[in-house]
């Protein structure tokens, strides 16, 4: 939220008006609050554009239709005024993200979700329907996701459901890529045009990606009127339900009720923005817009200032900013600094496999740089748009993923005691003095520092960072309001046995260096299973699918919650490493070498032994490396042959592909991510594509 400007309002009818939510071509939307402290945004028509009678009327018209639709399902018209001076809407404040941001933070619904989800939009489009409106414009930034539920907003473009278009030749009748076909052709619209964008807005839920997308508007409408979906992401189980809404002919569409009766979610489905990150970010902002409208003579004395909750408090308007066409903001607990949403991952173009000659590898996508040190024994760290890295001089450098261009750097932090991302917006690294820093991913603006006498910074989910500190504890910090979760003593010491760790669905699972494996829970930090003797290197648990894949003296899948063991594969060589390498899981398989192989397992439930999908057999092992896999579109990346290279093979066969040898001497370090392999050696580290799967 901005403050108010010279020129804006500081009254409108019974609304004192305190910020700036967002703007658009058309008008200003402001955080109001009434006399009796009810909130408000507060729409505005440009004082400029007051007297344009065409504006003014299309003005009264979006006044009239919100308010005509009485259903919980949408954003209720409190009061308007139409006539006289500047027009102006005041709807219900909400507060939580839009499904757009939902979705591009936190990344798409389960299946429970997706129903709950299209449950409760089919009702609020019957609500609409009922009231003889078609909405035209629904998408998942006019969708806002609030703690009782997904609400519908922004009737700027909704008409009768027997009215004409508001278009004229030339203009965009909705946003391209959710609107009907129909739509699309300026063809008069009814309520099956509002079912096609739900098919459409359910899509986007299940996948992240959209239903029709190319690289213009006019290819996307085309796509639209005579191409088909994109639904090759989407569960069977609702494509069957989501497809019918996506017919290009309206009277095969179903009807709202029967979605509605279709999507039947299982109880407790809602609670998808009820419990877990994204009620959390709901809360905040919920947390963030009472303190907004806290009088100034309540504060408490240190408290922070009514301006710096002017600034944090505009994540709580997400639901409106859509409207007002202003970018939304996600808001932490911690009064210091706004926290950004997650950028989008740039997704590289794949490599041809058809253009490519046999056994050469594909050109880089940049690189080498000489950017990091020549030892670090960590792989780089995608987090969506940035690549983190041990910098050469010191301290912690984010590269671009798409260019590799320098984005940041922080100097202060200490790199070889780790760092770790916190739900792709926060970057966590300490310093030589053991304090916490947070970075925003995307920028390195720094977010926040906590003294927690941090000596090793060991992983991180969406909502708190785990660190070993210097008396020889675990303790969990809450990303988002830095207080200390819980604290427990270690019974090993993390200087002389520093460990690794992967953390995921309520367990940090613990890999130190005396080889005996041990797993907390991650909401009290008790012990709930361990196994000794796993290996003395000590390497990085996988974790995917409620399973944790160990490396070390055997290969195991093992269940997460409970330790209970699927299946192990013991190390045949006698390697000073002691076995198997770090594992690369992904969905129920797992990669990982030992000695002269390379191999590929997966996990059959009620089977007690590993399936073995293919082995590569012509590794050189070093003794020295036990550096993961890197597993991305249709390759799988093996350190290393003869020569000190690469091997590359392909994901489902492991027929090899090429080789590649990288610049510098030493171990390989690799991740991937976007379609792009990362790789770091000898202080160099090199973007290379991939082939589609």
């Amino acid at each position: 939220m901005k403050p108010l400007a010279t020129g804006d309002p500081v009254r409108l009818g019974p609304y004192r008006l305190a910020g700036v939510l967002g703007e658009g071509g058309m008008g200003k939307v402001y955080f109001g609050q009434d006399g009796d402290g009810r909130t408000a945004a507060v729409k505005v028509l440009r004082p400029e554009l007051a007297h344009d009678q065409h504006l003014a009327q299309r003005f009264v018209r979006e006044a009239q239709m919100a308010a005509a639709v009485t259903g919980k399902g949408v954003a209720r018209v409190l009061s308007t005024q139409t006539e006289g001076g500047r027009p102006w809407i005041a709807t219900e404040f909400l507060a939580g993200p839009t499904l757009e941001e939902a979705i591009g933070a936190y990344g798409p619904m389960g299946d429970p979700a997706v129903r709950a989800l299209a449950a409760a939009l089919a009702r609020t489009l019957h609500d609409i329907h009922s009231a003889g409106l078609v909405h035209r414009d629904l998408k998942p930034a006019n969708i806002v996701l609030t703690s009782s539920g997904p609400r519908v907003i922004d009737f700027g473009i909704a008409r009768p459901e027997h009215g004409l278009t508001l278009t004229t030749t030339g203009q965009i009748p909705v946003t391209p890529g959710y609107g009907a076909p129909e739509q699309v052709l300026g063809q008069r619209v009814g309520p099956p045009s509002d079912l096609f964008s739900l098919g459409a807005v359910l899509v986007y839920a299940a996948t992240g990606q959209r239903a029709f997308d190319g690289g213009h508007v006019a290819a996307v409408q085309y796509e639209v009127v005579h191409g088909s979906p994109d639904v090759s992401r989407v569960p069977r189980a609702l494509l069957q339900l989501i497809g019918p809404c996506l017919s290009k002919d309206p009277a095969l569409r179903p009807v709202s009720t029967q979605i509605a009766a279709a999507f039947a979610p299982p109880k407790g489905a809602d609670r998808a923005w009820r419990r877990g990150p994204l009620a959390d970010d709901i809360a905040q902002r919920e947390a963030a817009a009472k303190r907004l409208v806290a009088t100034d003579d309540t504060a408490v004395p240190g408290a922070p200032t009514r301006r710096r909750f002017l600034v944090a408090a505009g994540a709580a308007g997400a639901g409106l900013l859509a409207a007002g066409g202003a970018s939304a903001w996600w808001v932490t607990r911690s009064p210091d600094v706004a926290v950004p949403a997650a950028v989008t991952t740039p997704v590289a173009a794949f490599a041809s496999l058809i253009d490519s000659k046999p056994g050469e590898a594909p050109a880089p996508l940049w690189g080498p740089i000489d950017v990091t040190t020549t030892n670090t024994p960590r792989a780089p760290l995608p987090v969506r748009d940035v690549l983190l890295l041990d910098a050469k001089e010191g301290g912690l450098v984010a590269h671009g993923v798409t260019d590799g261009r320098e984005r940041w750097r922080a100097p202060d932090a200490y790199a070889p005691a780790g760092y770790v991302s916190v739900a792709d917006r926060l970057v966590a690294a300490a310093d030589i003095n053991g304090v916490l820093h947070a970075f925003i991913a995307s920028t390195g603006q720094l977010a926040w520092k906590a003294d927690v006498s941090a000596e090793y910074v060991l992983a991180a989910d969406d909502t708190t960072v785990y660190v070993t500190t210097e008396d020889n504890r675990l303790l969990a910090l809450d990303a988002w309001s830095r207080k200390t979760s819980w604290s427990v003593p270690l019974p090993w010491d993390p200087a002389d046995n520093p460990a690794t760790a992967a953390v995921g669905s309520g367990r940090l699972v613990l890999f130190p260096g005396d080889g005996h494996v041990r797993t907390v829970d991650t909401k009290t930090g008790k012990d709930v299973w361990d196994l000794p003797d796993q290996g003395t290197q000590g390497t990085t648990p996988a974790i995917a699918g409620g399973i944790v894949y160990l490396g070390g003296r055997t290969l195991t899948a093992r269940s997460l919650k409970t330790g209970t063991e699927l299946w192990t594969e013991k190390a045949k060589s006698s390697l000073a490493h002691g076995g198997w390498s770090n594992p690369r899981a992904e969905k129920d398989r797992v990669f990982a070498m030992e000695g002269w192989v390379g191999r590929r397992y997966h996990t059959i439930p009620d089977v007690d032994f590993a399936a073995s999908d293919w082995g590569y057999y012509e590794l050189e092992p070093t003794g020295s490396s036990t550096t993961a896999p890197a597993v991305q579109g249709a390759t799988v990346w093996l350190p290393e042959i003869k020569g000190r290279a690469l091997a590359v093979v392909h994901k489902t066969t492991g027929r090899s592909l090429f080789s590649y040898k990288a610049r510098g001497t030493g171990n390989y370090r690799l991740a991937a991510d976007g379609n792009r392999v990362f790789i770091s050696r000898g202080g160099s580290v090199t973007a290379m594509p991939v082939y589609s799967e």
